[in-house]
């Protein structure tokens, strides 16, 4: 199991959700340069990740994965990147208080540049041209020279994924994730937004918490500097393959890109190119399930990814919809634990919720999000199961693009600020807002 397989043998498995290249030569050259690349993380960070992930099966952590659906080389700012890790570190702020656990924080950015598709063509006005798949492949605007995919994207995934990371690192280490600091912003939105002055009692408690803290001279460094931790949905071979190393303390293979990575819902077949890959590197890693997974796909999946059940190696993101969460997930929640298989359990609230309204904006509701959140707790809280943790596909910056929630954006609103340019995310205050309703459901568990 550490030798990686070669990547003629994995596409060779038929691999999905791939681009077409028409010049393999320049493939070759960006995959040959990014092997000679320095690690993005390293094994030990991997490792430290997988521990907390263990624990979060256990109850004594929680999960909290955010941040982009697609990211985009024009938005890898030091603005962009501030706005995510701070709407991030409040929302953990409050589920930390809550759950009464450390909150595992791990970000959706610093290498999520590729996307699925469902059509490999997009066509406009008789127009056909490939899809967009993420600015790793090629470019959102519909033009021929804008919709080839081009090799020379990888090595822009690197550079923009290695700044994202210096920028997460400088500020969870030099006072900006400080938890005083971090609590006043929250402290803000309660009580300057309509939203948030809902939550006033919650945060009057952390508050007095935090006072008392001080009173008695507590002052750990974990107030001041934070673990934070970088994921993507691993897609696109030639990127992963390429920035796959192995570790010189134990000879294994890791995948040096992202602390975490995953499998879709759409590449995770059992004799698929990304399972094969996927069950030879040691980070941790997730693995998408939707509504049509059975309990028994997930135990052939979790037997060929962690065939020596080792704890915090596997998370299964489950996706349902908040329709189909209540009857799906027990069948596969039941089985899995009665086969003694150890996997962390997680929610993915926004994938099963997607719609698409009447002007034509892909979207969610809130309400859906946050009842399939709920559902998910109810599942785990009937079965005496552990709910690990969250999965949210969100922004720091004021977007509309889900209806919903306190600040009750419409349809007719979606078209103030929709930025994104794949999936629809939670805004600033949409954010905090679940994060204190999800708050509310913890203390429950």
């Amino acid at each position: 199991m550490t030798e990686i397989p070669t990547l003629e043998q994995l596409h060779a498995l038929g691999a999905a959700q791939q681009p077409t290249y028409d010049d393999p030569a320049a493939v070759a050259a960006a995959v040959t340069r990014l092997r000679t690349m320095p690690p993005l993380v390293f094994a030990g960070e991997c490792d430290e990740l997988k521990a907390k992930v263990a624990a979060a099966s256990r109850g004594e952590a929680f999960i909290l994965q955010g941040g982009d659906c697609a990211e985009t080389f024009v938005d890898a700012t030091a603005d962009n990147v501030r706005n995510k890790l701070r709407v991030l570190l409040q929302m953990a702020v409050v589920l930390t208080y809550a759950a009464s656990v450390p909150v595992v924080k791990v970000g959706r950015l610093a290498g999520q540049y590729a996307k699925p598709r469902s059509s490999d063509k997009e066509t406009r006005d008789g127009v056909t041209l490939p899809a967009y798949r993420g600015d790793a492949v090629n470019g959102f605007e519909f033009t021929p020279e804008s919709r080839r995919p081009d090799p020379q994207r990888l090595l822009d995934v690197y550079h923009a994924s290695a700044s994202t990371l210096n920028l997460v690192r400088a500020f969870t280490t030099g006072g900006y994730a400080d938890l005083r600091q971090v609590h006043t912003w929250n402290s803000e939105f309660v009580r300057n937004s309509p939203v948030g002055q809902h939550y006033e009692a919650m945060a009057a408690e952390i508050d007095r918490a935090l006072t008392f803290m001080q009173a008695i001279g507590a002052n750990p460094d974990e107030f001041h500097r934070v673990d934070f931790y970088s994921s993507h949905e691993a897609l696109l071979l030639e990127y992963e393959h390429a920035m796959t190393r192995t570790d010189s303390r134990t000879e294994l293979p890791y995948n040096v890109s992202a602390h975490m990575v995953w499998i879709g819902e759409r590449t995770r077949q059992l004799d698929g190119a990304h399972v094969e890959y996927f069950r030879h590197i040691r980070n941790p890693i997730g693995c998408k399930l939707g509504p049509t997974a059975t309990a028994d796909e997930a135990l052939d999946l979790a037997a060929k990814l962690n065939p020596t059940n080792e704890p915090g190696r596997l998370t299964f993101i489950t996706r349902f919809g908040a329709g189909k969460i209540r009857e799906g997930l027990p069948h596969l929640v039941e089985k899995v634990t009665a086969e003694g298989v150890d996997v962390a359990w997680v929610c993915d609230a926004m994938h099963g919720n997607t719609f698409e309204t009447s002007n034509g904006y892909k979207t969610r509701r809130f309400e859906d999000v946050l009842d399939e959140v709920q559902g998910f707790f109810d599942v785990h809280r009937a079965l005496g199961t552990t709910p690990a943790g969250i999965l949210v596909e969100n922004t720091g910056d004021d977007v509309t693009e889900i209806i919903g929630g306190g600040e009750e954006l419409d349809e007719l609103g979606l078209a103030h600020r929709y930025e994104s340019v794949v999936d629809p995310r939670l805004n600033r205050v949409q954010s905090l807002e679940m994060a204190f309703l999800v708050a509310e459901m913890l203390r429950r568990t």
